[in-house]
């Protein structure tokens, strides 16, 4: 099966190939015979009803020295393609919102769109994990200082976060009586204004934050730990941390349980879920990494797995 293939990323001039699980895509893609095509960063639009992009042809090769070569740009009607991988990184901003919307136009035009824009728009990373509140921690959100204050209040130690943030930006760690505790709440809230999340603090961060990848809603049966380094308290690779594969306990694969089947059923074709010690803390659905750290560490092809998804789809599609 020819698939035609395009990408909405950010620039591919300026990723890591040694970790970016978008360039692992379109390595395993190219690898398959597919054709490959590079959206130009913020040419999605639409016209005469239809979604449309700037598309460049792209090769892609696994050399730091020169990783991908652009053709000739080209205005193309988004209908024409067969799938669309949507890896654009957060924030979830006005702009990406439209981005989804022209996209939801192209899946209307028989186009798969990994992942389902309806789901990138539906599912918010932090708040998404509490729609599985047997797997979360005790968590409240609010707007209200003085709510996020009682929590902590009542836990003691506490992690505040914003909702829009990723790699680790813009957490902190807080216990009760803290003379920071009224700054930070006032910063993260806006001053009452934008909502933000109190977890129960987690000790086991010290073993590292899980991610566990999801296909089609089944587990890679490995995670990568990312654990934190020095004084720093986040495990985000972003922030720092060192990643180090292994095996899902017993417990990863019950929390991939309870979770893979609505995100199935989403359309949400490869997520990544955020798990510290035995306890679901996010639902990673715009642009989730650490193929290639799990590729390299277990002679993994996750992106071969999830090419047989994509393939099996569009196979039922035809």
């Amino acid at each position: 099966m020819h698939l035609n293939v395009a990408v909405v990323m950010d620039p591919i001039g300026s990723i890591r190939i040694a970790k970016d699980t978008s360039f692992a895509m379109l390595l395993e893609a190219q690898r398959r015979g597919h054709s490959l095509s590079y959206v130009l960063p913020g040419s999605l639009g639409a016209a005469a009803g239809r979604a449309v992009a700037t598309l460049a042809p792209l090769v892609v090769r696994d050399d730091p020295a020169g990783w991908f070569e652009l053709g000739a740009a080209v205005e193309t009607p988004l209908g024409e393609l067969d799938v669309v991988l949507m890896r654009q990184d957060p924030p979830v901003d006005s702009n990406y919102l439209h981005d989804s919307i022209l996209l939801d136009m192209a899946r209307a035009d028989g186009v798969l769109v990994l992942n389902d824009p309806r789901g990138l728009r539906d599912l918010n990373e932090k708040l998404a994990a509490l729609l599985f509140p047997q797997c979360c921690p005790p968590t409240v959100v609010s707007r209200m200082p003085a709510t996020l204050r009682a929590f902590v209040a009542e836990h003691g130690h506490c992690v505040l976060k914003p909702l829009d943030g990723m790699g680790g930006r813009s957490i902190f760690q807080v216990r009760q009586g803290d003379p920071n505790l009224n700054v930070i709440l006032e910063t993260l809230t806006g001053e009452g204004r934008q909502l933000a999340m109190a977890q129960r603090y987690l000790p086991e961060i010290r073993d590292g934050d899980k991610r566990i990848l999801l296909i089609d809603g089944e587990p890679v049966p490995y995670c990568l730990a990312r654990i934190p380094q020095g004084d720093e308290f986040r495990g985000n690779l972003a922030a720092g941390g060192r990643g180090e594969g292994r095996p899902l306990t017993d417990r990863d694969r019950w929390i991939a349980a309870q979770v893979g089947p609505e995100l199935r059923r989403r359309g949400m074709l490869f997520v990544g879920l955020d798990v510290i010690g035995d306890w679901l803390t996010e639902v990673n659905v715009t642009s989730p990494t650490c193929v290639r750290e799990l590729d390299k560490q277990f002679g993994l092809n996750i992106a071969g797995q999830l090419f047989d998804v994509i393939e099996a789809r569009r196979g039922t599609a035809h």
